[in-house]
């Protein structure tokens, strides 16, 4: 556990990079908005969170019955703080954006366009 990376994970990065190819500036790992978004765009009010599919639990109720119990109670509280962190951000006015990791991998364009489209609103 202790090596997994919480920031700049690689489909942070390529996001990031994509992004940067775009023109856009944008900020990182803000610490004072709930939840610590991975991409924050300040004027637009616009926070961008890219997850991995397992830790953040994507498709949960599908896989949870072949966990150990320590795992299914770990992935169950990050998918709870994670609507706790969306419900607050978008309570101060955000738009929030949630990126899976299994969308960078297949559907990469798609995601910085979506991100792009967020901020242009």
């Amino acid at each position: 556990m202790s090596r997994i990376k919480g920031k700049n994970t690689s489909p942070e990065r390529v996001i990031c990079a994509r992004l940067h190819q775009s023109g856009v500036s944008f900020s990182k790992h803000v610490k004072d908005l709930p939840g610590r978004p991975d991409i924050v765009f300040h004027q637009a009010k616009v926070a961008v969170f890219i997850d991995g599919d397992f830790w953040h639990g994507w498709r949960f109720p599908l896989w949870e019955h072949k966990l150990a119990e320590t795992w299914r109670v770990k992935i169950a509280a990050t998918r709870e703080r994670d609507q706790r962190n969306f419900r607050r951000l978008r309570g101060l006015g955000w738009k929030v954006l949630r990126i899976w990791e299994h969308q960078v991998e297949n559907t990469l364009k798609e995601c910085v366009e979506r991100i792009l489209k967020a901020v242009e609103d």
